[in-house]
């Protein structure tokens, strides 16, 4: 099926500035609150948000397969279960209603009114409701610096990391939408020099994970493996994710058995899903692995996307100082291979399951995806515009993410993800 909604020619008669993350190319889904405080599935064009609910009953999904409450519900998990040929047709029919060539709701005042939201009228709630999350390790930059600070720099990558997408089961129940603040966490860290007690309270090293995450469909049964080459065609889209991270936390629990309260706290996701369709133009080809993957996790072609990423920490009251800019095209596993490979011993994979991609660091110190990294260790504070100083993040602090895809024609984004740390109770 040929993706009309992706025709970068394409101009939409609601107003889209220049450099906006949501043209009309994009046709991101997610779910809001409307004014009047009915949920509902959407998507997005510009500063508007579009009540899919309300463009469904209207008729405008006419010819096309879907259940009437397809979209009168609190979250997508029924729509991408049902699969990349509706995910299609409902992109195609959005871009082709709201393309500027098009009177049938741009002319119908009473329709619009029904249909048509202002961003600032509305509330993002969660997109989906996650019933499992796997979190990976695959940026071999980021795993590199790990190992360096942790380990042995000469050794800092453990011998099956080049052979294998590390990953662990995470808690869905703490996945929240941007906007939502975090309390500070507790928990045990490591006794003090002379003590074999450990200490308790709140985290000193908090820190955030630039990741991105993906959204699967309904992909097999019990048993059942996905084979590498068609890995793809069960993930929905992606969103901004950061995996907020209590560094004190994590490295007294983390042995033997891996990351626990240092990472189930909070993680923050963009709350609009941008389609793996809308990211067709930015593919790109991902780094040359040292070697050669077993035959179930070798992948043809460009299993990459040159997603631009950036982080920004904001003091109270504050101006916003960037403290990382890198892109997702560094990460050495890619979506495919993590997907085929959770699957590889018959784990299900369903609808609205979420799989983070693990810490983001490129090459150079800038493009690092964490304060851990870019402060390494606390050794190096980074100075805010204000003048002050962070090793990791201050209580009232805002970090904001961002993610964007531009090329010649047409530049799609993601939003922000936001979180304010608040002081731990």
């Amino acid at each position: 099926m040929i993706i009309t909604a992706n025709n970068p020619n394409r101009k939409s008669w609601l107003k889209v500035d220049e450099n906006s993350d949501f043209p009309i190319q994009n046709i991101p889904f997610g779910v809001f609150i409307t004014r009047d405080d009915i949920i509902t599935i959407g998507s997005r064009i510009g500063d508007f948000a579009i009540d899919l609910g309300a463009f469904h009953q209207l008729g405008y999904f006419e010819g096309i397969p879907l259940t009437d409450d397809m979209f009168l519900q609190d979250n997508l998990n029924d729509f991408i279960a049902d699969g990349r040929k509706t995910w299609r047709l409902v992109r195609n029919r959005i871009a082709e209603v709201f393309d500027v060539t098009n009177g049938s709701l741009r002319d119908n005042a009473e329709h619009k009114d029904k249909i048509i939201f202002r961003m600032d009228e509305v509330e993002m709630l969660l997109p989906v409701a996650v019933g499992d999350y796997t979190d990976f390790y695959a940026s071999k930059e980021h795993a590199t610096n790990v190992g360096s600070l942790f380990r042995d720099p000469e050794n800092a990558l453990l011998p099956n990391w080049l052979h294998i997408p590390i990953g662990y089961h995470g808690r869905s129940s703490s996945i929240i939408p941007s906007g939502t603040p975090i309390r500070r966490p507790y928990g045990q860290t490591k006794p003090s020099e002379g003590s074999n007690k450990p200490n308790f309270g709140p985290s000193k090293l908090l820190d955030f994970e630039l990741e991105m995450a993906f959204i699967t469909t309904d992909a097999n049964v019990l048993g059942e493996r996905i084979p590498i080459e068609e890995a793809e065609e069960y993930i929905f889209g992606l969103v901004q994710f950061n995996d907020w991270s209590a560094r004190d936390i994590q490295a007294w629990e983390y042995v033997p058995l891996g990351p626990f309260l240092g990472k189930s706290f909070a993680s923050t996701i963009s709350p609009w899903i941008v389609t793996l369709d809308a990211l067709e133009p930015f593919r790109t080809d991902n780094p040359k692995q040292v070697h050669e993957p077993l035959s179930y996790l070798k992948q043809k072609g460009k299993g990459s996307y040159d997603i631009h990423l950036q982080v920004g920490i904001q003091p109270e009251n504050g101006e916003e100082t960037v403290v990382a800019n890198s892109n997702f095209k560094y990460m050495y596993w890619t979506m495919a291979q993590q997907l085929a490979h959770h699957t590889v011993n018959g784990c299900p994979v369903e609808a609205g399951d979420m799989m983070g991609s693990g810490t983001i660091s490129g090459p150079t110190k800038d493009s690092f995806g964490s304060m851990l990294e870019l402060t390494w260790k606390g050794q190096n504070p980074i100075t805010l515009k204000d003048g002050t100083t962070r090793k990791f993040i201050n209580d009232n602090d805002t970090v904001i993410m961002r993610a964007h895809c531009k090329n010649d024609q047409v530049r799609i984004g993601f939003g922000e993800c936001v979180g304010k740390i608040l002081p731990a109770k």
